[in-house]
């Protein structure tokens, strides 16, 4: 027998939502996976090494990775009014904090390659004058504890920190998504599903198939993963977990389609051209 494909995914609601019905063998045809759950630094890093066959990575990781991975055009996060905040702790009566505040500040981010940290270094280079001080990376549950407690000055948060910010009393001080759908009228690409390009293009269908009949099928039964989101949520209230599901997982999660492939492009061709990653070499997101 075939041995099962390795993929490793976060333990977010939007991504046990989508691989829910695939990840438990209810996908009529499709290849066997082994799950390993990992936040974003870890798989972006595991991709980097050419570990695992099918992972959840930051857009902003494609430029270092895409000799050996192929991007699906499905399963992923990608949407708008969804990007990363910069949060600061609450300012004091009629203190309003602005971008030029957070220089020479230390500032946590989720990882050093995430697409989060790349739509922050576009932002910080019109907002921020003279730039932010120390960059410090932290698990993305671990950054709002660490703002609130004074151990950072200020921290880049995804997920379901959207909606769970002000019970830390934290201030959002700017809207990475925002700023980029201001600057480009594009949607916001966040994380995308990649697979090895050694499985060979039948196999790459096969995946994309497999992901896209995954969501669907969440779709049709939001009830069947409900169990497994909430056990490996980091924010167990059902009412947050529907909140990020609802905002993450859209049109985009099943087909990438043209706006999709021009906001990768965009955020990608926008970043190399300012120095922050290499450039996409030609036909290095050609649709599976």
């Amino acid at each position: 027998m075939t041995e099962p494909l390795k993929i490793a995914y976060s333990p977010c609601p939007n991504d046990t939502f989508v691989f829910h019905a695939w990840a438990h063998g209810r996908v009529p045809g499709a290849p066997a996976v082994d799950v390993t759950f990992a936040d974003i630094d870890i798989t972006n890093g595991m991709a980097e090494r050419g570990e695992f066959d099918v992972l959840k990575v930051s857009y902003a990781v494609l430029p270092w990775v895409l000799d050996d991975y192929a991007l699906l055009p499905c399963g992923g996060a990608l949407g708008r009014g969804c990007g990363p905040l910069v949060l600061t702790r609450q300012p004091g009566e009629g203190q309003q904090f602005t971008g030029k505040d957070l220089a020479g500040k230390t500032v946590a981010v989720p990882s050093e390659r995430s697409t989060a940290y790349l739509l922050f270094r576009l932002w910080a280079a019109a907002e921020v004058p003279g730039g932010v001080g120390e960059i410090k990376v932290l698990p993305f549950h671990a950054i709002m504890p660490a703002v609130r407690d004074g151990e950072v000055d200020a921290g880049l948060v995804i997920h379901e920190a959207r909606f769970t910010y002000q019970n830390y009393g934290l201030h959002c001080l700017a809207d990475m998504g925002e700023h980029w759908e201001q600057t480009t009228s594009l949607p916001i690409p966040l994380g995308a599903i990649i697979a090895k390009r050694s499985l060979g293009d039948e196999r790459l269908r096969e995946l994309t198939d497999a992901a896209r009949t995954s969501v669907r099928m969440a779709w049709d039964d939001p009830e069947a993963s409900r169990t497994y989101v909430l056990e490996h949520a980091q924010e167990m209230d059902p009412a947050v977990a529907d909140q990020h599901i609802g905002l993450y997982v859209n049109e985009f999660t099943a087909d990438l389609g043209e706006n999709g492939y021009a906001a990768v492009r965009g955020l990608l061709t926008r970043a190399a051209a300012e120095g922050l990653v290499p450039p996409l070499g030609p036909g290095a997101l050609d649709a599976v």
